[in-house]
């Protein structure tokens, strides 16, 4: 679907990323981890097109512009909008409504439609401020759905939500998957990517790793990836990052 050819880019003299070279198929899900200030969210953004590559190239399989949804991370800020949850999904159609600001009643109706899917039509006249942090999680998601995309880029769809929520949103991903979008998203959590999903790809300012978590998942690409000492083995076939054992003075 999407291909990448040593992208690379830089805010002023912060060189951010450099070398990424992979590609995105259609109808896979794909999550990307790495350390804070790895350039995660950067490499989301040139995927969106927010931002343009200070070196390499993107190719797509199609040759033409691909629908791009983008649900940003938690904001707590965002939650304050005096907005119901059907204004706020509504706003994802802006880009191509033909009436603005109104939005016509086939436009509502696709946004009753997609909230349904997701499970929270009941809420469509609730304020933001009302939701739980799961709820507001899919209304943003709602929202990018809005926009009719093929590609669905989530950044940290489950910080600062409990683990119960984070199943909930977990499956709705692969139901999402399952209606055909291709899913990209970012994520801090190891050992849930590593048991949830077929592919990781491992992000420090460049790609060190990017496969099968069973294959990529090593104590060295931890290392390269985090810099810190972590020790890899497995439960059930699959891999579990722990700290390791050999740290000096530990007892």
């Amino acid at each position: 679907m999407i291909t990448l050819h040593d992208i690379g880019f830089s805010y002023g003299n912060n060189h951010v990323l450099h070398d990424i070279t992979t590609e995105f198929h259609p109808g896979e899900i794909v999550g990307i981890i790495g350390p804070s200030g790895a350039g995660k969210t950067t490499l989301l953004r040139i995927l969106l097109g927010e931002l343009t590559p200070t070196q390499g190239r993107i190719n797509n399989s199609s040759g033409a512009n691909i629908a791009v949804g983008y649900v940003p991370q938690l904001d707590s800020g965002e939650r304050t909008f005096p907005l119901t949850v059907e204004e706020m999904v509504l706003l994802g159609a802006a880009a191509f409504s033909r009436k603005k600001p109104w939005f016509d009643q086939s436009e509502k109706r696709e946004a009753s439609r997609i909230l349904e899917r997701l499970g929270i039509l009941q809420l469509r006249n609730n304020r933001l401020s009302e939701l739980s942090g799961g709820q507001f999680q899919r209304a943003l998601i709602a929202r990018a759905l809005m926009s009719r995309p093929s590609l669905l880029l989530l950044d940290e769809p489950t910080s600062g939500i409990d683990l119960h929520t984070r199943q909930q949103v977990l499956d709705l991903v692969h139901e999402l998957q399952t209606d055909g979008f291709t899913i990209i998203l970012t994520t801090h959590d190891l050992n849930w990517v590593a048991a949830q999903l077929p592919r990781i790809l491992c992000l420090n300012g460049t790609v060190t790793g990017d496969g099968a978590p069973s294959e990529v998942l090593t104590s060295q690409v931890v290392r390269e990836t985090y810099g810190a000492n972590m020790d890899v083995i497995f439960h059930q076939g699959r891999p579990v990052v722990v700290d390791s054992v050999n740290n000096g003075d530990i007892q």
